[in-house]
């Protein structure tokens, strides 16, 4: 991977030339350059790979040049530390596992914690810790304590909720604040909570699909990262359209980590700029 330089700041008159003359009397090569304005906003984002790593001062130099207030961030193209947490159902974690062990996405995968022993088998087969922090007897925030806890020893960049299927507790989301990325099993807004092919099935849709986003305060609220759909008819009962919800889901979620893990997500307000 290149080495990326992610900025995001309040929008002004010339910060492409800022950042990019910058690059150029450090004579770095900029071999792809992404930017959006929120007009709205008024917020400029930009991610600029470059085809060398910058000096020490490049940084403290370039925030001097861009607006108060202004996030910038070089990233070294080292994979990116997640830690992973689950229940019961295999399909997301054992996708997100595979290309893993294919190296496919830039992760390194630390842990995978879950409430339930039932995945143990699928994770140690590929050779990660597995853990069970069970929830039976514990108020949610104590399970979210401990369970957070388990977090902090493995330092993760990022979060994922491969089908964790508990509802997050503020003070955890606090703790790990835009670091965790849950896929939900419906096209977001619609179909929020629990049973959400059941839910679907009874509206009668057409098009059924999965939502990957950030996780906050609300229940499945977040900035949504990435979405898919697909077509189903009247023939499809709540079970058909679940079985080919796994499938969207699985894909949303590993491609919502790859964006994540190659510095193209932003967060902007309730919502977010991808870079594809």
């Amino acid at each position: 991977m290149s080495i990326v330089l992610t900025a995001q700041c309040p929008d002004d008159v010339g910060l492409i030339a800022k950042i990019t003359g910058l690059c150029f009397e450090h004579q770095l090569n900029i071999t792809r350059n992404q930017e959006f304005v929120d007009k709205e906003g008024k917020r400029f984002f930009m991610r600029t790979e470059l085809s060398d790593i910058p000096n020490d001062d490049f940084l403290p130099q370039l925030q001097t040049r861009l607006p108060i207030g202004s996030k910038i961030a070089l990233h070294r193209g080292d994979k990116v530390k997640v830690v992973l947490l689950a229940t019961k159902e295999a399909h997301c974690l054992g996708g997100v596992l595979l290309k893993h062990y294919e190296q496919a996405l830039n992760i390194e995968v630390l842990a995978v914690i879950a409430n339930y022993p039932d995945l143990a088998t699928l994770v140690e087969g590929f050779g990660i810790p597995f853990h069970v922090v069970s929830h039976q007897g514990l108020s949610r925030e104590e399970h979210d304590k401990k369970v957070g806890d388990l977090i902090d020893h493995y330092q993760p960049e990022l979060i994922g909720l491969a089908k964790y299927m508990r509802i997050l507790s503020p003070e955890f989301v606090a703790r790990f604040n835009h670091k965790i990325i849950n896929i939900h099993h419906s096209f977001l807004p619609a179909f929020i909570g629990a049973r959400p092919y059941h839910q679907a099935f009874e509206r009668g849709v057409k098009i059924i699909g999965a939502t990957a986003h950030f996780v906050n305060d609300e229940l499945d609220e977040g900035p949504i990262i990435l979405q898919d759909v697909t077509q189903v008819t009247h023939a499809e009962t709540a079970e058909d359209m679940a079985r080919i919800g796994r499938d969207i889901e699985k894909t949303v979620f590993c491609n919502a980590l790859a964006l994540a893990c190659e510095q193209k997500v932003f967060i902007n307000g309730n919502k977010t700029v991808v870079f594809a």
